[in-house]
């Protein structure tokens, strides 16, 4: 098996595979007890070779790889690539591209939502992965040859994935449907992620501008804390915490004490002076630059349309053959129900034609569901099931 271990091993490699349309990438890394994910291993394979790059070599520069990735020439192919593509981003600084993600496709060919590795390789090949290696500690060296086994069959079996998966996106006349994912996944805009945004990942509801400034103010510090010490957010302070010091805004460390999110203590730390601090940042903001806060539907039958359009999902996705999760998610069907003109996925491109159109002829009352034959139809306004 090959193992590469040095700089000019890797140059070698990535030359090699630069000369190939398509080559097939994973990586292994951690990143339980980090901010940003620990890179340890990288798995690669052309049409013709195989290999393992072990990224915490002693006096090993990675980019020849990095440069590999950028390469326009080649097309890269992933399974689920957003955490390998974000590892990539934070290292070099560039994003993959082109690359081509077997998850999507296979959420387009109507494989279920987000289907692992492992599920998808058996379906398609019909090889029953090893599962046994998949969380284990890639930091620790020497790696094993159980773990190459692992880490190259990862590769290998994508190459076999990919041509499947390719032939039949062509063959149903799909391929541009995960060519636009593919341009959404290759935007640095999805990785170039700032502390002031930090607060957009929080399912934390807020519903005053006091309460919205102060939980960018915290959710900032808190990213620049966990981002600084190189840990995890919820090491510096957990979610629930967030917003409860959103909500109740201490202005003092009197305050901070009180709260019941915190562990005990926490207000004598040397973070609950900075705590309290973000908190008067956040109350000393001008509401006018905040962002809106979104107003509770004011639709009274939506809850009734939400529903109703779920059902045209799922039956949608199931006569298509497509997962209903890369169609529509709830928000959007949640934001059609609200305004025809919603500006969500599911009413752009070949969505729309899909589900988007029938979605707004079924909430103006152009188009009914009915039951026939133990089955759910769409019925125009002639009466007609379709």
């Amino acid at each position: 098996m090959d193992l590469i271990s040095t700089t000019a091993e890797l140059t070698a490699f990535c030359d090699r595979l630069a000369k190939h349309r398509v080559i097939t990438v994973d990586t292994e890394f951690l990143r339980e007890t980090t901010y940003y994910p620990l890179l340890c291993v990288v798995q690669m394979a052309s049409a013709e070779e195989a290999a393992v790059i072990d990224a915490l070599a002693d006096g090993i520069d990675l980019e020849p790889f990095f440069k590999l990735m950028a390469d326009e020439k080649v097309l890269k192919v992933f399974h689920a690539a957003r955490q390998d593509i974000e590892i990539v981003w934070h290292r070099a600084g560039i994003v993959p591209h082109p690359i081509f993600d077997t998850q999507v496709a296979a959420m387009a060919l109507g494989y279920g939502d987000s289907i692992a590795y492992d599920q998808l390789v058996e379906r398609v090949t019909g090889h029953r992965p090893d599962k046994t290696h998949r969380f284990t500690d890639w930091s620790r060296r020497p790696l094993t040859d159980d773990q190459m086994h692992y880490a190259l069959a990862d590769v290998t079996h994508l190459r076999d994935v990919f041509a499947a998966l390719d032939a039949d996106l062509k063959k149903r006349g799909r391929s541009d449907w995960v060519s636009e994912e593919m341009e959404v996944l290759t935007s640095p805009k999805t990785y170039d992620f700032h502390p002031e945004r930090a607060w957009e990942r929080l399912k934390t509801r807020v519903r005053k501008p006091k309460e919205l400034a102060v939980l960018i103010e915290v959710a900032a510090w808190r990213e620049q804390e966990a981002q600084s010490r190189d840990v995890p957010r919820g090491r510096v302070l957990k979610d629930d915490a967030v917003g409860d010091i959103a909500t109740h805004a201490p202005t003092s460390l009197e305050k901070l004490a009180n709260l019941r999110s915190l562990p005990k203590g926490f207000d004598r730390s040397k973070w609950g002076a900075d705590i309290v601090a973000a908190v008067q940042r956040g109350l000393a903001r001008d509401h006018g630059t905040l962002p809106k806060i979104e107003k509770p539907r004011s639709n009274a039958n939506g809850a009734a349309i939400v529903e109703l359009l779920k059902v045209l999902l799922r039956m949608t996705s199931e006569r298509h053959a497509v997962a209903s999760k890369v169609i529509a998610t709830v928000d959007d069907l949640e934001q059609i129900a609200a305004d025809d003109n919603a500006d969500v996925g599911a009413l752009h491109g070949w969505r729309r034609e899909l589900f988007g159109e029938a979605a707004l002829a079924l909430k103006q009352g152009r188009l009914a569901l009915a039951i026939e034959k133990g089955r759910v139809v769409k019925v125009d306004r002639d009466q007609r099931a379709t």
